[in-house]
């Protein structure tokens, strides 16, 4: 009776199961509300604080995959569809460990995937048609509220009913929603929860989005189907529980809009996306070794890359060897295949090799953020920081909310113990990792003591007391 209990749901539609023929394990299940779009007609600077302020509760509240590939992967077909509209530069895309089918976005460009997607879609078109819809969610500025409809609670109160959804799902998970309860639940009840119209508006942009973006607008209607069948064992669900009602008619009007355009050749090859998903089983811990050992059996090249991972993540390095051997039988260049080598390599502790298999490619393509991680990663274990941290740098200056660029810095500055500033930019490095993993407080502790022992260095004093300022400003953010 506790999930009937005065509550509003804050699941996708397709949160609640898989669809046939899935990777079936028992993974943990988080239920991720989609808590849409932007905040009525507040200013992109304030929808700034609290996209962020989310981003790092998602970052300590849930199973964030840190894989610089996988995002990398996933970041590419989002930026495509993202150049068909007026937003500017998103927070970021995370990918959430969890095999239920969901997406969610937030206020100021905040947009989030479940692992589970990925693995349940049949192409890459499919992810994008769902990435199509959460970016119209957003343009179309859905939930659009005012302060008056938050009664006094500030905007950031949208941050406070994420947190608070991520801990009831996580505590009442056989749901398969998020539970709320009292005035929290009356509050989401009002701006958390997506029309029809609102869902029809999504779905018809969305798919000139990915149209545009040259994606096969049909394979939106096609996961339609797949998200429906995921949701037929949860039949005693109300819509009214889903943000995302899935009706018949809204599945026929999506079909009929994409039968009125022309058919798009996907930009993706099937081995691509079979890559692609492949590997995510493995991460998401959705796969098995005898599942892919079958696949592997048909000579698949995706599923040999699976399945060294697969053995690479269990630590047993001759295996892994093995099967990414006969992988490279292939004669194919794929960046996977040397992010595994490398990994491989490293697992020996063949350092030394590691870097002649990484140098090369990271090198040749600067801007790869899985490669150069991994070359910056290498320097660290020769001991070598000095190497490391350039590499690093170049990235979190496009982007200052990356773990995992920071927890690299950290490792590479505790490495350099000859600098005057060894412990002052452990510090310092170490509150970031802490900052944009949601623990705030943690982070300021450290900046202070980083900044008692800068007290006689005036410029590095500057520095963190400008850094700790903008932590302390955003940790209190009201909007």
């Amino acid at each position: 009776m506790k999930r009937f209990l005065c509550a509003c749901s804050l699941s996708l539609i397709s949160t609640v199961g898989f669809a046939e023929g899935q990777f079936l394990t028992n993974a943990p299940q988080f239920n991720v509300p989609e808590i849409g779009s932007g905040v009525g007609f507040i200013d992109q600077y304030n929808e700034r604080y609290i996209g962020e302020k989310v981003y790092r509760e998602v970052q300590r509240q849930l199973p964030v995959t840190q894989n610089p590939w996988l995002e990398d992967q996933l970041m590419n077909a989002f930026s495509s569809i993202l150049s068909q509209t007026q937003l500017g530069q998103p927070i970021g895309l995370v990918v959430i460990n969890d095999p239920q089918i969901n997406a969610f976005a937030v206020p100021g460009g905040l947009f989030a995937l479940n692992a589970g997607l990925i693995t349940n879609a049949n192409n890459m078109d499919e992810v994008a048609g769902v990435m199509a819809h959460e970016i119209a969610h957003v343009t179309q500025r859905h939930y659009s509220r005012s302060q008056e409809a938050f009664k006094g609670q500030g905007l950031l109160a949208l941050a406070g009913i994420l947190v608070g959804a991520l801990v009831a799902s996580q505590a009442d998970g056989d749901v398969g929603s998020a539970v709320m309860v009292g005035t929290q639940a009356a509050l989401m009840d009002k701006q958390l929860s997506y029309s029809r119209n609102q869902e029809r508006e999504a779905d018809r942009i969305g798919m000139q989005y990915m149209y545009s973006a040259g994606y096969n607008p049909q394979s939106m209607a096609d996961f339609f189907e797949v998200m429906h069948r995921a949701t037929s064992r949860v039949s005693f669900l109300p819509d009214f529980w889903f943000t995302h009602p899935l009706t018949t008619e809204r599945m026929s009007e999506a079909r009929l809009r994409a039968n009125q355009l022309p058919k798009v050749k996907s930009t993706w090859r099937d081995e691509d996306f079979e890559i692609l998903k492949l590997y995510t089983t493995v991460i998401s811990n959705q796969a098995t070794e005898q599942q892919l050992q079958m696949l592997v059996s048909r000579n698949s090249y995706a599923a040999q890359l699976a399945l060294a991972s697969f053995y690479l993540k269990q630590g047993d390095y001759k295996l892994a060897q093995q099967v990414l051997d006969q992988a490279k039988s292939h004669q194919k260049l794929h960046n996977l295949q040397t992010l595994i080598q490398t990994d491989i390599l490293l697992g020996q502790n063949r350092v030394n090799e590691a870097l002649t298999v990484i140098q090369s490619p990271a090198s040749i393509m600067p801007e790869n953020r899985a490669l150069n991680y991994k070359l910056a990663e290498v320097y660290i274990r020769q001991n070598r920081p000095e190497l490391a941290q350039p590499v690093l740098n170049r990235f979190l200056k496009n982007n200052p909310r990356d773990v995992n660029a920071w927890r690299l810095m950290q490792q590479a500055a505790s490495l350099d113990k000859k600098s005057p500033m060894h412990t002052i930019n452990v510090l310092r490095y170490r509150a970031e990792v802490q900052f944009w993993s949601g623990f705030e407080e943690e982070a300021i502790k450290s900046l202070l003591h980083a900044q008692r022992l800068a007290k006689d260095n005036e410029s590095m004093s500057a520095t963190i007391k400008t850094r700790l300022t903008q932590m302390q400003k955003d940790r209190q953010f009201r909007a």
